[in-house]
């Protein structure tokens, strides 16, 4: 007689299958390949390891999409990501971590002649992109690059009943792919600056210093460029959020965004939904932004008083700032704690492009996730999948709109929802003038 669970709970799902655990395997031999070649130097044929180690992970990926999402009904399945180690801060989650956080601090803190093999790996394509020999910055791009690619693939497949989410996997990809690596490299290639049109000032704190106008000023495209930086600074950002809220930049064009949507979404419900991590993330994001405001400041002073204002104070802070918020949070904590703490750290915690557009969309915007409130069966799917630590169940159980500065407009929690509470949306008013009319037409109680 067969043993029968008399638990009222259903047993944790299987983890993998036989055809993922196949995926899996092909992809680490890809991943493998790109270590050996790194390691054996010139001992290798670059150009033929490189595309067919690129091609295995591909593949394997494919591979795994097929298995877990084809061959059922489309659908969002989250199913054992409580169980699984790596999502739920075990210990591959650790293990993990543990490489993502050595990798970028080696990157951003090493010497070049650390990734010396990874650099002559790519340096095909770098000569075939760029007309120069690959550096580790090169390296780190493609890799990005080929990473918010691969793994969009699943990210658009897991959600390809949701159009709004299909669409914006397509637009970060792009934006990724055209304006954060081929375009910078096809300008170096045509002797002009290598310059990032999909970033600027303050997310790119460098585009906004005297020595970034210097620098580009060398050059025949040099005005453009820094009057395209100032006008999606100051006009294009301003307007439109007012729109479109934040989500136009930091769901659809970012590449930080792109990383965290793509790669980062198996980690998303792990941000922290607590009123501390709430408090403390207001308080953090716009001290980082203060600091970029003041170094960028402090830097334009002192070259009009021609270093007469703080002698070398000024650059001192900026050499800091780069190295601490520049590198150390958004490389090193913002990617490497993905598995212990979400995939939007940075986003949430630091990044001052992401607080000026939370300011203008919590301010001046006609971007909400309006609510439904008698359709809320209180599931809490809103909130467990929100990757920037907001409890929309809270507003959503209280019929309240969502407006909140950190809110990226992913979109997530509405796709979870399964009653269709909640819809991201424009009002005719905005956030402040709505709120105002509320307040004077709500019937007394």
């Amino acid at each position: 007689m067969k043993n029968k669970s008399l638990s009222f709970t259903p047993h944790p799902p299987a983890m993998t299958s036989g055809l993922q655990k196949l995926a899996l395997t092909v992809s680490g031999i890809g991943i493998v390949m790109v270590l050996v070649a790194g390691m054996a130097r010139k001992a290798l044929a670059t150009v033929p390891v490189l595309w067919t180690a690129l091609g295995l992970i591909t593949i394997g990926v494919v591979l795994f999409i097929r298995s877990e999402y084809s061959r059922q009904p489309a659908g969002i399945r989250n199913n054992g990501v409580w169980f699984r180690s790596l999502s739920a801060r075990g210990i591959w989650a650790w293990l993990v971590a543990v490489v993502l956080t050595g990798f970028y601090t080696a990157l951003y803190f090493g010497p070049e002649k650390w990734f010396a093999g990874l650099t002559e790996l790519f340096s095909p394509l770098s000569q075939m992109l760029r007309g120069r020999a690959a550096d580790k910055w090169f390296v780190y791009g493609g890799l990005y690059t080929f990473s918010v690619l691969v793994m969009g693939l699943k990210f658009g497949f897991k959600y390809r009943h949701n159009r709004y989410q299909v669409l914006r996997t397509v637009s970060v990809s792009f934006f990724q792919l055209g304006f954060a690596f081929l375009v910078p490299a096809f300008m170096q290639l045509m002797n002009q600056p290598e310059f990032y049109f999909s970033y600027f000032w303050p997310l790119k704190d460098w585009y906004g210093t005297p020595s970034a106008v210097q620098y580009f000023s060398k050059f025949g495209i040099g005005p453009f460029l820094l009057l395209f930086g100032a006008l999606m600074t100051f006009v294009a950002t301003p307007v439109l959020t007012y729109f479109f809220g934040k989500r136009w930049y930091c769901s659809w064009v970012c590449g930080c965004g792109g990383l965290a949507e793509t790669a980062g979404d198996p980690f998303r419900h792990l941000s922290d939904k607590s009123l501390k991590a709430w408090r403390l993330e207001r308080w953090m994001i716009h001290s980082v932004l203060v600091a970029v405001v003041l170094m960028t400041a402090l830097l334009w002073l002192n070259s009009w008083q021609k270093g007469g204002i703080l002698g070398d104070f000024s650059r001192s802070f900026a050499q800091w700032y780069g190295y601490l918020i520049g590198m150390a949070f958004s490389g090193v904590v913002g990617v490497g704690f993905y598995p212990l703490m979400g995939s939007r750290v940075w986003c949430r915690f630091g990044c001052p492009q992401a607080a000026i557009l939370g300011l203008l969309q919590k301010k001046r915007s006609k971007f909400r996730i309006t609510v439904n409130g008698s359709q809320c069966i209180s599931c809490g799917n809103c909130s467990t999948y929100c990757e920037m630590g907001i409890d929309v169940r809270h507003y959503a159980q209280r019929g309240q709109d969502v407006v909140r500065a950190s809110c990226v407009g992913c979109g997530i929690c509405a796709a979870v929802c399964p009653r269709g509470v909640l819809r991201l949306e424009g009002a005719g008013l905005d956030a402040g003038q709505r709120a105002e009319y509320l307040r004077n037409t709500k019937e007394p109680a």
